[in-house]
């Protein structure tokens, strides 16, 4: 076969590669060009996952912007507080912190201070919980914030509180002994319809910010990083520790004892809703039974 009839059939083939394979105006570049982003929002197909080291770098900044936002700020600020009362003059132990005070002497005006304080307070905990839910898996059934189990929940709650409770009366009497911690006036809001409701509201903010954030959230984060339980459990005990500092010596130790048998539990059990539970029934007690508690009698006491 000659090269001039061997021609049209090299054509013919080519024509039909063509056909099947049209030319793309934009050239091979457009074949090349970056995958479009899944409609579920996930990173682009073909995008490798992010390395270990980038994951750690973005959950450590992660951990210091939340607690930067909550729990830290107030460490730091604790830990100022006790410089300052060390280096004020007087004695630990003739010095006084009052809680719960009220912002206004106007009682309607002071009652929306109050809910709008303990509302705001607990936007750190709505972050926390957005955060661990990032992967699509409930952070509430994920932390055991759930209410699956509400009368174990509740009894193992009350128990916890007792175990933790008393003796820690004790401690911050001893303390009080000492000179090493001040006078906690628990509850210093002015007497009104609405004072006992707002107590029980800010025992229940206190224990939700400090039971998910500091045992829940970093607990989870710290385990992401890989470190170990029993420096899990410490990370959590000396923040729990460091945000009473203001108190005194006393109640940092008492706190951060309380905070090793909280994070133990979350370690072994996986729910912080018995925690939660027994810091709300803690601070209730003292902040109602201090409102309660006739004048003298807390005189009498060395409470007030």
């Amino acid at each position: 076969m000659s090269a001039d009839e061997a021609a049209p059939d090299a054509t013919g083939a080519a024509l039909t590669a063509a056909e099947r394979e049209p030319v793309n105006p934009a050239g091979s570049a457009a074949r090349t060009a970056p995958a479009e982003p899944t409609t579920s929002g996930e990173r682009p197909v073909g995008t490798p996952p992010p390395g270990r080291r980038a994951i750690s770098r973005r959950l450590t900044a992660e951990i210091w912007i939340v607690l930067g936002l909550s729990l830290g700020r107030s460490g730091v600020y604790a830990v100022v507080s006790l410089v300052a009362s060390l280096t004020a003059g007087p004695p630990l132990a003739s010095q006084t912190t009052a809680l719960n005070q009220s912002q206004s002497p106007r009682p309607l005006l002071d009652l929306t201070y109050q809910l709008l304080s303990i509302a705001f307070a607990l936007v750190p905990v709505a972050l926390a919980l957005y955060l661990l839910s990032a992967n699509g898996r409930s952070a509430v059934r994920r932390l055991g914030l759930d209410a699956r189990r509400p009368w174990q929940d509740l009894a193992v709650g009350v128990g916890l509180a007792a175990v933790i409770g008393i003796p820690g009366l004790g401690l911050y009497a001893a303390g009080r002994a000492l000179g090493i911690t001040v006078q906690v006036q628990a509850s210093a809001l002015n007497a009104a319809w609405w004072t006992v409701p707002v107590l029980v509201f800010s025992a229940v903010q206190n224990a939700l910010l400090e039971e998910v954030v500091a045992v829940g959230y970093l607990s989870e984060r710290l385990r992401e990083l890989r470190w170990r339980g029993p420096l899990v459990v410490a990370a959590s005990a000396l923040l729990r520790g460091s945000y009473h500092l203001y108190q005194g010596w006393g109640p940092f130790v008492g706190n951060a004892v309380m905070g090793v048998v909280f994070a133990e539990y979350y370690r072994r059990r996986r729910r912080v809703m018995p925690l939660v539970v027994a810091h709300a029934v803690m601070d209730m007690v003292v902040f109602i039974g201090y409102a309660l508690v006739p004048a003298h009698w807390r005189t009498a006491l060395g409470l007030s």
